[in-house]
């Protein structure tokens, strides 16, 4: 599989809008209120994302993972962390096409989001993950730990999410690095 991860441009918003949007419905059912996943605007979150990618504030980038025709297929966002007091960067979003998942994207794009948060100095990193979302096996596997739950509003309902850290950074790094093994396997 041809697959290139690259800095987001703005002109990939809205297939970033539209990737956020297909993946929260797939993933969310039964945990997020069906009319709030029904209702998700991929044009509003599309403009979210071109905010963050020109603002670039916090040291925060957009990455997207490309299939062989340049049509993205999933993406992550990382940065300095929103608050203080768990980890120094953050990982704030990854989110993959459902028909691409399983193929190595999310490993690659937590790789390319822990580079750089250690290029911008960042010797800690988390993100946040729904507790109730599968997804969080992923994430323990490449090696974070949950260190704290909180009850957040997400559409109209209130859901726990667990903070997940790699301490020290080279954690996540050295869990996302690529392996002969890997590619062999179709991973990479």
């Amino acid at each position: 599989m041809v697959l290139q991860v690259r800095r987001a441009r703005p002109e990939d918003a809205p297939a970033i809008g539209a990737i956020h949007r297909e993946a929260w419905q797939d993933a969310y059912p039964g945990i997020l209120p069906d009319a709030y996943l029904i209702g998700l605007d991929e044009r509003r979150i599309a403009a979210g994302y071109l905010r963050a990618m020109l603002a670039r504030r916090g040291g925060e980038a957009v990455f997207v993972a490309c299939a062989g025709d340049g049509q993205p297929v999933g993406f992550a966002s990382a940065g300095r962390a929103r608050r203080a007091g768990i980890a120094e960067g953050e990982v704030e979003t990854l989110y993959i096409l459902p028909d691409w998942r399983e193929q190595g994207i999310g490993r690659r794009l937590m790789r390319a989001s822990a580079a750089h948060l250690s290029a911008i100095g960042c010797g800690s990193a988390m993100l946040w993950v729904l507790s109730e979302n599968a997804a969080g096996w992923f994430y323990r596997r490449l090696g974070a730990r949950p260190v704290g739950k909180e009850r957040i509003p997400v559409g109209g309902r209130a859901v726990e999410q667990t903070a997940l850290l790699w301490d020290p950074i080279d954690l996540l790094l050295d869990a996302t690095a690529a392996t002969r093994e890997r590619d062999a396997r179709g991973e990479g």
